[in-house]
């Protein structure tokens, strides 16, 4: 493992309870989560040994140093990855790493650019790890365009193969205990998509896989940080999530092959009576129309090698559609998926390149569900959302089937 760089200006040596603040460059905005976090543990955890920690990408923002002047009553570490090595996964495995020396017995991580976060936050993502729960997902108001790789890829994917409905598998604020933490750290399934943004749907699916016991905390308010329009450049982060989910399959697959059906998760919180709305998330329709229409151009090649015969050809014929009367239907977008985790696995294609040529499909599944759930409040399309999970769950014989042969 890389060395690390610690700051440990009160030499904390051990902690019951630890606050995670994952970062790259956040000086602007780290030291409203810091200063949250420490009320949340002063408030709610009194009687516990705790510390805030910083894990940081050597920020060359001052990103350190916002940390440390940060209104906090609570011991706070700074632990950085060398300079040059970058990516969440990273500092999420020095985090892991520090928890296990500090013998923690509770991690809670919170996104360094948050602006909605309050105390209870803590609360609600910690309390459950002291009462034997291994691991806290979060659950929050969302617009129903923030999260739009979440609706249509990662919950449905995750749900209907493991059998366990987590509303936010990538959510990026989480609690887990430290027995977890010191497993994660010693994972044989850790690689380089990991180490970046497949962080989280990676300890995600660890959990369910692992059979831990997993509750999802109800946040009470939106989550507030920096909104990115489904639209706009997906960059790398597109292909290490998705790529992490493809990853674990393999590994997975006698486990996943037999689960039937998912349940529920239990919520843990303060109540589902929020009436606060989420802000606002643009979507650049002709934008997304464009990216799908570029990219059957320049991909079919690719897709016709990646996907079965049948799939190729319903999707032939979404692509005769105008813009006005554009869908991508959810069973053909299920069995499109299904087909790239088969390739993937297979090698049909070098890994990054069938990844890049699934964007544009997500660009177009993206559109789909924006024009189909354009109408609805945010309850509506929730409902969508669950009505499409079961359309992946009622398609899974498919994927087994494909997988086997």
């Amino acid at each position: 493992m890389a060395d690390w760089i610690l700051e440990n200006p009160e030499n904390v040596s051990e902690a019951d309870i630890v606050v995670g603040i994952p970062s790259y460059n956040e000086a602007d905005a780290i030291a409203f989560p810091t200063q949250q976090a420490s009320l949340g543990l002063q408030e709610y955890f009194k009687g516990y040994r705790t510390v805030i920690v910083n894990c940081d990408n050597a920020s060359t923002d001052n990103t350190k140093d916002a940390f440390f002047n940060a209104p906090c009553e609570v011991p706070r570490i700074y632990v950085s990855t060398p300079p040059g090595v970058k990516g969440k996964g990273n500092n999420f495995r020095n985090l892991f790493r520090l928890v296990t020396e500090l013998g923690a017995q509770a991690v809670v991580v919170v996104d360094a650019d948050l602006k909605s976060i309050t105390p209870r936050w803590i609360k609600a993502l910690g309390e459950p790890l002291l009462d034997d729960f291994g691991f806290v997902a979060p659950l929050y108001l969302r617009h129903k365009y923030d999260g739009t790789i979440t609706n249509n890829i990662a919950y449905p994917l995750t749900r209907c193969l493991y059998g366990r409905r987590v509303r936010q598998p990538i959510g990026g604020d989480f609690g887990f205990s430290g027995e977890l933490a010191r497993f994660y750290l010693e994972h044989e399934t850790w690689n380089d998509d990991v180490a970046q943004f497949g962080i989280d749907i990676w300890m995600t699916t660890l959990a369910m896989y692992f059979r831990k016991p997993i509750t999802q905390a109800f946040l009470g308010r939106p989550k507030i940080h920096r909104p990115k329009d489904p639209a706009a450049s997906l960059g790398p982060m597109f292909r290490q999530v998705v790529g992490t989910i493809f990853h674990l399959m393999e590994p997975f697959a006698p486990f996943w092959r037999e689960v039937r059906r998912s349940r529920p998760t239990a919520i843990f919180g303060f109540g589902l009576g929020e009436t606060e709305q989420p802000p606002p998330v643009n979507v650049n329709v002709d934008a997304l129309y464009q990216k799908f229409r570029d990219g059957a151009d320049r991909y079919d090649a690719a897709w016709k090698e990646a996907l079965a015969p049948a799939t190729y050809a319903k999707l032939a014929e979404v692509r005769q559609l105008e813009p006005a009367h554009f869908e991508f239907p959810i069973p053909l977008w299920a069995h499109v998926l299904y087909d790239m985790a088969v390739a993937h696995r297979d090698r049909v294609l070098p890994r990054e390149d069938l990844l890049d040529s699934l964007a544009p499909l997500y660009f177009g599944r993206t559109l789909s569900f924006v024009r189909s759930t354009e109408g609805m409040a945010l309850r509506q399309a929730e409902e969508y959302v669950e009505d499409q999970c079961l359309v992946f769950e009622d398609a899974k014989p498919y994927l087994v089937e494909r997988w086997g042969a």
